[in-house]
């Protein structure tokens, strides 16, 4: 186990981890997958001790003992000093000689671009935006909910969804077939049963996700609430876009606008339609797309980036990648 490798990738989400060891070269010595990374509900020792197996299994299948560079891509990284402190951690365990921590949505970003130049938007449970040039300037946001203006992801659409339904139940809002489709999903006979058996956790309360494919279906059918539900998530992904491509100087140049997650990849026609548009208006220069590469294969460009390696190492790594789809 002496021997050293060039990179650990590491991408870490909520529901699961994937890791590489890549090599000078960008040739992947070996990859492994474990479970989630979740330091707000265990802690960030706990966190950390659960990345160490998967780790441990791709060090022993490249038959190395460490890395010059750890590049880890980190769900719940949200603020720069959220960052510090894993980093902290991570170099603690002296997996590499240096450590980067990032947001999980930079990962995303750097596997869809070919140089570390351009913005992502990613809406999956939540949502999130980031930019990156390659002097190095990035633009980001908290990302931390409500709590940092944000609105959005998988788990609002859900929550925006009852909030409709239930006023228009009762009586307080208008019509929408919300209110028939969101219980139905659960074989209940009404909004108000579906509220009580949430209130009362009856239903777990991380099955609300589920409801954001009920309300797209909505909005295809063409209940007016839930499209326009779908349209403001277009302007939310536009307007993030077009801050970070402000903050970076982006917005006069030909950018790459990524977007990735479960909600932006499903091809939801409505939402697909809206964010063009949009994007077409207030950033005509930009240039969407959506990313379907691995996270994992961002993190270890980003290490490459950071060792300063050659376009053909990165070839090789993004073509590695590729064949493993």
């Amino acid at each position: 186990m002496g021997l050293t490798a060039s990179v650990l990738a590491i991408d870490a989400g909520n529901s699961k981890t994937d890791v590489a060891v890549v090599a000078a070269d960008g040739k992947v010595l070996a990859t492994a997958r474990g479970d989630g990374f979740r330091p707000p509900a265990v802690g960030v020792t706990a966190a950390v001790d659960a990345l160490a197996d998967t780790v441990t299994r791709a060090y022993t299948a490249a038959g190395v003992g460490s890395a010059v560079h750890v590049s880890a891509c980190l769900a719940n990284a949200d603020l720069p000093v959220e960052e510090e402190e894993l980093a902290a951690a991570l170099h603690a365990r002296a997996w590499g000689a240096s450590v980067d921590v990032r947001n999980d949505t930079f990962a995303i970003l750097r596997a869809g671009v070919a140089e570390p130049r351009g913005v992502a938007v990613v809406c999956g449970a939540g949502i999130n935006c980031v930019g990156m040039r390659p002097d190095g300037r990035t633009a980001r946001f908290p990302a931390l909910g409500r709590l940092s203006g944000d609105w959005g992801g998988g788990w609002g659409l859900a929550e925006e969804a009852i909030w409709h339904a239930a006023r228009a139940e009762d009586g307080r809002g208008g019509p929408t077939a919300l209110t028939d489709a969101l219980p139905s999903h659960f074989g209940l006979p009404s909004m108000y049963a579906l509220i009580e058996a949430l209130h009362l956790e009856h239903i777990a309360p991380a099955r609300r996700h589920e409801l954001t494919p009920v309300l797209f279906r909505s909005a295809e059918g063409g209940d007016a609430v839930a499209r326009t539900i779908v349209d403001r998530l277009a302007q939310e992904v536009v307007s993030m876009a077009t801050v970070a491509l402000t903050r970076l100087d982006l917005l006069e140049e030909e950018t790459p606008v990524l977007l990735g997650g479960g909600v932006l990849t499903a091809g939801h026609g409505q939402l697909d339609d809206g964010v063009r548009e949009l994007l077409a208006a207030r950033a005509p220069k930009a240039v969407a797309s959506v990313v379907r590469e691995r996270p994992v294969l961002g993190a270890a460009l980003l290490g490459l980036d950071r060792l300063g390696a050659n376009a053909a190492a990165q070839r090789k790594v993004r073509t590695y990648f590729a064949s493993d789809e």
